[in-house]
């Protein structure tokens, strides 16, 4: 299955399929896209199906890329095989995660 990042404002974005070996080099091109414009972005990851290690290593090359840029990059509804990935490599205190109440 394809994988997409879709804009859904001025600085907002989507997620919407599987983050695996095979999609995330396409998202990384999309995203470094999404990370011209100045400012923030916010990236929703509700919409991802399944993920593992590629999809992380795919949130932690935007953030450099943002970090790079000076923008403010944030993540909403980290999928949870995500988080899992992200502790077990003592990696989640680095993740941006907006919490969404």
């Amino acid at each position: 299955m394809k994988a997409r990042l879709i804009a859904t404002g001025q600085r907002d974005a989507r997620v919407e399929g599987p983050l695996d070996f095979d999609t995330v080099g396409p998202l990384l091109a999309a995203g470094e896209a999404l990370l011209r414009r100045p400012g923030a972005l916010r990236i929703d990851l509700g919409g991802v199906s399944a993920a593992n290690s590629a999809g992380l290593a795919l949130l932690l090359e935007w953030m450099d890329i943002a970090r790079s840029r000076r923008i403010t990059l944030s993540y909403l509804h980290l999928p949870e095989s995500l988080r899992r990935i992200a502790a077990f490599s003592n990696l989640e205190a680095l993740l941006p995660v907006e919490e969404v109440r």
